[in-house]
């Protein structure tokens, strides 16, 4: 139905959305596949789809500590521009690890995530500058704008690593669907089976909605198509 991510992700932004795959990835046994209600679009109309870049981050003290054992400890950001700089096409910049203490993401980094074709940013945590992510129309999805900067606060540590975000394991690769109803991980070894049954589903669903506009009830509905 689809031969590469280009054709994938366009199918999946017009005929499907994260609840209906959330409801076959629950029959395939994986019941935890939706990140914290708590990561949110900046905008209602925003949908993320694209494949996990994960960046781990980590809370600190200061820009630089000069004691520090490792060459980090002494590196302003840590390992974020290198991360930011690594985006993919296709890709969505996946944060967290760190206590929600500050922005993961901004302004110039949607900039910079926009030129390498990126395909959004979710994050465990606060984004900022939210005007201009707004108006340059990027996917974030993230607890909601909190203008205080990471320089002093975190670093990234490591990117393109599995992460864990409220007992949700991200694989780099893994697609991450998200819209107005929340952001769903789809591991990579499901996704096959997940989205061809997503779309079996979403066909059965809209034929569901039309029989109950001409007045079939729900119990009859359900016994009927077998969804609801």
């Amino acid at each position: 139905m689809w031969k590469d991510d280009d054709e994938l992700f366009a199918l999946m932004k017009l005929r499907l959305f994260p609840a209906v795959v959330g409801d076959i990835l629950d029959t395939m046994g994986l019941l935890h596949q939706f990140l914290s209600p708590g990561i949110r679009a900046l905008r209602s109309d925003m949908v993320v789809c694209g494949r996990a870049m994960p960046v781990l981050e980590t809370n600190c003290f200061a820009a630089s500590e000069p004691e520090g054992k490792l060459e980090l400890s002494r590196k302003p950001f840590g390992l974020l521009f290198e991360a930011l700089d690594d985006l993919k096409q296709h890709e969505v910049y996946v944060a967290t690890g760190c206590a929600p203490q500050f922005a993961l993401w901004g302004g110039l980094m949607t900039t910079r995530a926009q030129h390498l074709k990126a395909a959004g940013a979710v994050l465990d945590g606060y984004s900022r500058d939210t005007p201009e992510v707004l108006e340059a129309g990027f996917p974030v999805f993230s607890y909601g704008g909190y203008a205080q900067d990471q320089g002093a606060r975190g670093k990234v540590v490591d990117y393109r690593v599995a992460v864990e975000i409220n007992g949700v394991r991200v694989e780099p690769g893994d697609i991450v669907f998200g819209d107005l109803d929340g952001v769903l991980v789809i591991p990579r070894a499901a996704e096959h089976e997940a989205i061809s049954k997503a779309l079996e589903k979403a066909s059965t669903e809209n034929k569901v909605r039309d029989a109950i506009r001409a007045g079939m009830g729900t119990v009859e509905a359900f016994n009927t198509f077998g969804v609801m």
